[in-house]
């Protein structure tokens, strides 16, 4: 069975930084694309930022591009999210997703396997 535990959210002020951690068990990443996508309060699940296999194909949802960076280190079967610059309109909940193909995708249909999420909460 494979699960996945996001961590690494919290509270913080516009401008400021968090780094978010999406572990995984039951399952190696490797061979496997990443995402991260984000459900804000009220409104549907949106894409946020997808990595391939290898790591060296990324993308990201326009209004993230610049501020947010995802990273994987296949060693350790983890997936980040690194998110600068944060701003009010990034509060959501944040939730990493596996896919079976290595190739990523923007479309949640294409994931396989959700964690619960971890809260971010941006104050202005």
């Amino acid at each position: 069975q494979v699960q996945l535990v996001e961590s690494g959210g919290g509270s913080v002020q516009a401008g400021e930084s968090l780094r978010l951690s999406c572990g995984v068990s039951g399952r190696t990443i490797y061979n496997n694309a990443m995402g991260w996508f984000r459900q804000p309060p009220g409104k549907e699940r949106e894409f946020v930022a997808a990595i391939n296999w290898s790591g060296h194909n990324t993308d990201y949802l326009d209004s993230v591009k610049g501020r947010f960076t995802i990273s994987r280190d296949n060693t350790k079967n983890t997936v980040y999210l690194q998110m600068n610059s944060l701003k009010p309109e990034d509060t959501a909940n944040y939730v990493c997703a596996f896919m079976y193909p290595s190739e990523m995708s923007v479309n949640a249909r294409d994931y396989q396997y959700w964690g619960q999420g971890t809260q971010v909460t941006v104050s202005s």
